[in-house]
């Protein structure tokens, strides 16, 4: 077996092209089957085995960074370079899902958030070239999905304005991000992608350099631009970065090796920045994953290998009770509209889609773009729905502050996968967004503990018309209902109340059942609680700050980060209002966490029921404030 003798780059240096299509065929069937037991990203990485091949023989990694946009992609390059155990893969312990730095040399960035590869690209070769390393090339692989990011257009118009540095950006175009890619440049390619004459015309291409053997090869350099400028005329191809001044070869098969390895040879000559162009197929040797029309098992469960059916599940989602209850109220308010960022499916507003093709846009993976349309589909008459994963948020927060909260703009923002999300690791945890977000004048966040109060937060967000709002959730099955004893004048839950007014416990969205289950184990050592849910955490509703006077200290419990976290918000509120009853935050620390699973980073971080009752028993025993008086029923 091939695969059991490669442990670096150069073991695949070693290999004739026969045995690197054998070893492409091996690393597939080990894909399948170790993605099949731990679940992952498998689709996308099946599309580019060939590519990842042909990039480790061509350049010398790590002394040619390869930088991997956004690195989900990055299973093969894992496999070539020494890490094969994917036994707890996305595990404590084991494999990221991602490119990691702790992890090996070989990696390079490790944020998973599209469309960065490019300025990374051009930070690093003009670092190489300022420091006398101008003879080390900077690979960047980019799908063709990450090309709607505005960003990569910004840096690629900077690595154009300078053509003297060894930079080659490898577009890897299957015509996907999780779902088909949307706009101009994805119908462009697609069109190249699709015309039968393009592989006719590559290979002839090939055919004639072929022949410019022995002293030849020495004019190879000049007449080559000229060959595939001419046939590129013929396809249209080069239309698309003509402007821009960059070199483009292309199309490639990305699945013929012989042809992806000549087409980097070209490009890593050259001594310019460079694009080649390589056209693969997600999900490619694996019948289930072609076949899958969602995502191509873009993001997979373990799954059955036979079969490709997952394993498990069950049970209703977060993201499934607000895609139909959005399919609700869009039925009850046509000015209801839905805005995705490439994320449809997952963000559930596929629902709508099917149901009002009209009134969904999907704008690719461009959150600033989704964030500031939105703002002016407002102003056209319409509620804008902008859903996205909580993590993704950041990426458009002057968008937010400025374009929809300083116009007044009624937009909702729903915020999947928020808090610690788990096996995707530190770039995909949703733990920033309410921090980041209650800072923005005017915003009011909702925070819902279950299917009934995401509901009827979600209907309360698309009825104002005068500001920002965010519904947030995490990832995962939710509970149909978490029952409350009472609602305040102003709109909090009241889920239990002690007669013994000893701490208020301010549950946030889902922690509402940790709290619950806190204030339970502190019954048991004899201290009364109050547990709230504020439903709306910004603005800090008035009856927190009564219910804070008459207890004696507070614990607000949030599963964002701790530092301007929704407690601190509490905190300031009571010292404004002169209450000086104590705030304990609880919450996740400002830190990046690895990948492991939800249940073990809360308990890592301190927040289970025991962890939270023992730390309060702790405090209330060594504590000054007198004891609280008993309620009068």
């Amino acid at each position: 077996m091939l695969l059991s003798r490669i442990s670096s780059p150069s073991d695949v240096r070693k290999l004739s092209l026969d045995e690197c299509e054998t070893l492409s065929q091996e690393i597939r069937d080990f894909l399948i089957d170790s993605v099949s037991v731990t679940g992952g990203h498998l689709g996308p990485n099946l599309g580019v085995v060939e590519l990842t091949v042909a990039l480790h023989r061509v350049f010398d990694s790590p002394n040619d960074p390869i930088i991997w946009d956004t690195g989900h992609q990055s299973y093969v390059h894992k496999i070539l370079t020494g890490r094969r155990d994917f036994t707890h893969l996305r595990e404590a312990g084991g494999l990221a899902g991602y490119p990691q730095r702790s992890e090996s040399v070989h990696d390079i960035v490790e944020s998973s958030h599209a469309s960065s590869s490019l300025s990374w690209a051009d930070g690093i070769s003009k670092a190489f070239d300022m420091t006398g390393q101008s003879d080390r090339h900077v690979v960047a692989v980019i799908g063709d999905g990450a090309l709607t990011g505005g960003m990569t257009w910004e840096a690629l118009n900077n690595i154009s304005h300078d053509n003297s540095r060894r930079l080659v950006v490898v577009v890897n175009d299957n015509g996907r991000s999780y779902a088909p890619t949307i706009g101009g440049v994805a119908r462009f390619l697609s069109d190249v992608r699709t015309r039968p004459s393009y592989r006719t015309l590559h290979r002839v291409s090939w055919a004639i350099t072929k022949r410019l053997g022995g002293p030849a090869r020495a004019l190879y350099r000049g007449i080559r631009g000229g060959i595939h400028g001419f046939l590129s005329r013929f396809t249209n191809n080069e239309a698309l970065y003509s402007n821009l001044d960059i070199k483009y070869i292309g199309p490639v098969d990305g699945h013929n090796l012989r042809d992806v390895e000549r087409a980097l040879e070209q490009a890593k000559d050259y001594g310019s920045p460079v694009i080649v162009h390589v056209i693969t197929e997600k999900g490619r040797g694996y019948e289930p994953a072609r076949l899958n029309e969602a995502d191509q098992f873009h993001a997979i469960g373990a799954f059955d290998p036979m079969t490709g059916e997952e394993n498990g599940g069950g049970g209703q989602s977060w993201t499934t009770v607000f895609a139909d209850e959005l399919v609700a109220l869009a039925r009850k308010n046509d000015t209801v509209v839905g805005i995705t960022a490439a994320m449809l499916r997952p963000t559930g507003l596929s629902a709508m889609a099917e149901v009002f093709p009209d009134r969904v846009f999907d704008v690719g993976i461009a959150e600033q773009h989704a964030t500031t349309s939105a703002a002016g589909l407002a102003f056209g008459g319409l509620h804008p729905v902008v859903a996205v994963y909580a993590t993704f948020m950041g990426r458009a927060f002057d968008q937010v502050l400025m374009d929809v909260a300083l116009h007044k703009a009624g937009v909702t923002f729903v915020l999947d996968r928020s808090g610690v999300t788990g096996p995707d690791g530190a770039s995909h945890h949703g733990m920033w967004d309410l921090a980041m977000l209650q800072i923005v004048p005017g915003i009011r966040i909702a925070a819902p503990r279950d299917a009934s109060t995401l509901r009827e937060e979600l209907a309360e967000s698309v009825a104002v018309n005068d500001g920002p709002t965010v519904v947030r959730f995490p990832k995962g099955n939710v509970v149909e209902k978490i029952p409350a004893h009472r609602r305040t004048a102003d709109g909090v839950d009241v889920l239990r109340e002690d007669l013994q007014p000893d701490v208020l416990i301010v549950a946030v969205g889902a922690m509402a059942s940790l709290a619950l289950d806190a204030a339970g184990r502190l019954g048991e050592s004899g201290i009364g609680s109050t547990v709230v849910d504020p439903r709306w955490v910004i603005p800090v509703a008035s009856s927190i700050v009564d219910f804070a006077r008459d207890h004696r200290i507070v614990v607000s419990i949030e599963d964002g980060i701790r530092v301007g976290g929704v407690g601190t918000r509490i905190r300031q509120e009571l010292r404004e209002a002169g209450v000086d009853t104590g705030v304990d935050e609880l919450g996740l620390p400002d830190e990046f966490l690895e990948h492991d699973t939800r249940g073990n980073i809360l308990t890592r971080v301190g927040l289970t029921p025991d962890a939270i009752a023992s730390k309060i028993v702790s405090q209330l025993s060594g504590s000054t404030v007198p004891k609280a008086k008993p309620k009068k029923r």
